[in-house]
């Protein structure tokens, strides 16, 4: 018993936002490797088990470079996705302002195994299986950023494509997606960053999702937040700024639908290593 969901989702969005949009790649100003690992709906068979390896980092002065692998599993069906990603970011006062426009290019490997599982419809055993099945992937995306606040737009792919429906339990044809993020840093004492976030996904013809967060982060060591997916879930983040260089998270979902009597939450977890100068080592961590 699983419910359909195309693009993978991710509750620590602020931390992934190169997955959704390329103009992101090199943005924090150094090469940046994250890994992040979700697996939603514990105790459901055949729930969405998502890992990512994201890396980027500026090449000059104005351009980014990033690269995205990412494993996605639902259901009988699983992809792979390879994506490299490339922005250029235009200086729009003589502070930190900036504007990045990004295009992303590269493919997906996608399988569907009909003999796992368990089926409603038994027939459905009977379907070809597709094995290593290619699609191309070209997205686009535009991003605002500065050292207190970000805004971005994105389309992570323009090619309609065939995903795995699990609650149709069925091959259905996959639609255009829009992603906007944003989030803010506000100083509510020396000690103490308070940063509200938003994530919104739409796809035409399905219902929007909406996700809110806020966060804290306590002398530039320590992060704690709430989040909530609306009619989805309620989540808690909790964040360590090991070292300079090291950071990692952890966020827990609970579900607020019918799937709740079904599963024991979602847990996420990510590990990010910045490869900073000296002199940037001594800057403030960023949230983004």
């Amino acid at each position: 018993m699983v419910s359909a969901q195309q693009d993978p989702q991710f509750t620590q969005y602020m931390y992934n936002t190169l997955s959704v949009n390329p103009a992101y790649a090199g943005s924090r100003g150094h090469l940046t490797a994250l890994l992040m690992h979700r697996s939603q709906w514990v105790g459901i068979n055949g729930a969405p088990n998502t890992q990512v390896l994201a890396v980027d980092g500026p090449v000059g002065k104005n351009v980014g470079l990033g690269l995205v692998l990412s494993h996605d599993a639902l259901g009988p069906s699983s992809e792979v996705f390879v994506d490299a990603n490339f922005a250029y970011t235009v200086r729009l006062d003589d502070a930190d302002k900036r504007l990045s426009f990004g295009l992303k290019g590269g493919g997906r490997l996608f399988n569907v195994d009909f003999s796992k599982g368990l089926f409603e419809n038994p027939d459905i055993a009977f379907q070809n299986n597709i094995e290593n099945k290619f699609f191309p992937t070209i997205g686009a995306g535009i991003y605002y950023h500065s050292s207190k606040s970000y805004l971005g737009l994105a389309v992570p792919n323009f090619f309609s494509e065939d995903h795995y429906d699990g609650q149709e339990q069925e091959i259905a044809s996959e639609r255009l997606h829009y992603f906007l993020l944003g989030g803010k840093i506000i100083d509510l004492t020396p000690d103490v960053k308070f940063k509200p976030a938003f994530f919104v996904k739409w796809v035409p013809g399905s219902p929007i999702i909406a996700d809110v967060s806020a966060n804290a982060m306590i002398r530039e060591t320590l992060t704690l937040g709430l989040a909530y997916r609306w009619d989805d879930s309620f989540s808690g983040l909790l964040g360590l700024q090991i070292s300079p260089d090291l950071s990692i998270g952890y966020a827990y979902d609970f579900t607020t639908t019918d799937l709740r009597n079904y599963n024991n939450g979602t847990h996420e977890v990510f590990l990010r290593y910045e490869f900073k100068t000296v002199e940037k080592r001594l800057k403030s961590p960023r949230f983004y």
